[in-house]
């Protein structure tokens, strides 16, 4: 695990000094953070490296997760397609096997706090049997809620509501609520395994291992088979390119316990694909951080061709690597991606393929992006600009009535 000092060569120092003056503050609190998976998505990778790095901060943090049996997250993938607009079944039966697992998982927890953060949808009832063992709750929703469907969010309100404050990836996901909502933006980490850097041998290794010859311009999506990142459009996409350009298509994914759709979409894109020698399908295990960052690198495009999107930190990623990234114009891809200066943002399959052509047409313009793009993850979205935010959060749910924060 990375020290703090490791990032000042990328931050400055000032940022380090920041993180520890805004630590001071809080010193003797205890926090914990909740989510649904320990590996596979956004969350846990964010987790996974934000939660030693406050330990480093003397701030007592940690981080549990609980459980849940497959109908449970039929229930929570229900809730998680509701909330970014999609109809869907949500029955009382469904909501009641919710209620109960979260019973379940509120028994088994034994700890208190002075800050307990849970994330997402799958753990948000585990306030009504918990309350009493913290004194400050706050939700934190890493999802695009901002047209959920009224069921379902009627029915979850009734948690959420019970929080002190909620946080929200963009202002327009923020919901009519009583409490105090903030805006924190996702972050990655430079150290990880996912983003650190590798030799051109270590990426030609990986390539070998996984069975990718790159002979052509490589085309990258990389992220969960889920209809919301919709494959389908991106090899829709590239099948219009290679009309006119020699290229293949990777698509990368993972799989995630709390995402049952997972082999079902991945089923739907096989067939798709089924016959093109051009497009290869990469299922990974969760943990393959370090060949998600080998084959990004290795790419010569990375898309993510998404149509709802909490925050998209493929996106990230990808630009920290210094490629050229073309996302769907949703969610937070919207806050990363500005047309010809860090990216560029489509709404169609053919919108998607055009740009592709674009760039690997101009390999002097996908150089420049990617160097524009890096400078603009390095100021906005590392995970040190993260730990401040959530820090300042602390700090200000600590003294509600402070509007300013002094150091």
């Amino acid at each position: 695990m990375s020290e703090l000092s490791d990032y000042i060569p990328i931050v400055g120092q000032q940022v380090i000094d920041q993180l520890r003056r805004l630590a001071d503050r809080l010193q003797n609190s205890r926090f914990v953070h909740v989510n649904s998976t320990r590996s596979g998505g956004g969350v846990a990778e964010i987790l996974s490296r934000a939660v030693p790095l406050l330990n480093q901060l003397g701030l007592e943090t940690s981080w549990e997760v609980i459980f849940g049996d497959p109908d449970f997250f039929e229930v929570t993938k229900a809730m998680h397609n509701g909330l970014q607009g999609d109809k869907v079944k949500f029955t009382p039966a469904m909501t009641a096997h919710y209620r109960e697992i979260n019973r379940e998982n509120a028994r088994r927890f034994d700890w208190e706090a002075d800050f307990v953060l849970v994330h997402d949808p799958q753990p948000a009832a585990l306030i009504e049997d918990l309350r009493p063992r913290a004194k400050n709750w706050v939700w934190r929703c890493h999802i695009d809620a901002s047209r959920p469907r009224l069921e379902v969010w009627k029915f979850l309100s009734k948690f959420v509501k019970q929080y002190d404050a909620s946080v929200f990836s963009m202002s327009r996901f923020a919901q009519n609520l009583a409490h105090p909502q903030y805006i924190i933006h996702p972050s990655i980490d430079p150290f990880s395994d996912k983003n650190r850097e590798l030799t051109p041998g270590e990426v030609q290794a990986v390539l070998a291992r996984l069975g990718v010859v790159n002979d052509r311009p490589i085309i990258l999506q990389v992220s969960r088979f889920d209809s919301f990142k919709d494959p389908l459009g991106v090899i829709q996409a590239f099948q219009l390119v290679r009309r006119h350009t020699p290229c293949q298509l990777l698509l990368v994914g993972g799989e995630a316990t709390d995402d049952p759709e997972g082999p079902e979409i991945f089923a739907r894109v096989q067939e798709a694909a089924a016959g093109e020698t051009d497009i290869t399908l990469l299922m990974l295990p969760p943990d393959s951080h370090y060949e998600v960052n080998a084959l990004q690198r290795a790419a010569d495009v990375i898309v993510q061709k998404s149509i709802r999107e909490g925050f998209g930190l493929t996106v990230t990623e990808a630009m920290w690597k210094g490629k050229p990234v073309i996302g769907g114009a949703v969610g937070g891809i919207v806050l990363q991606l500005r047309d010809y200066h860090t990216g560029f943002l489509v709404h169609s399959p053919e919108g998607c393929a055009f740009r592709i052509r674009y760039l690997l047409h101009r390999p002097e313009m996908s150089r420049r992006m990617g160097r524009l793009a890096k400078e603009f993850v390095r100021n906005h979205f590392l995970i040190t600009r993260h730990i401040r935010d959530f820090l300042s959060l602390m700090i200000f749910i600590n003294n509600p009535t402070s509007r300013v924060l002094e150091l």
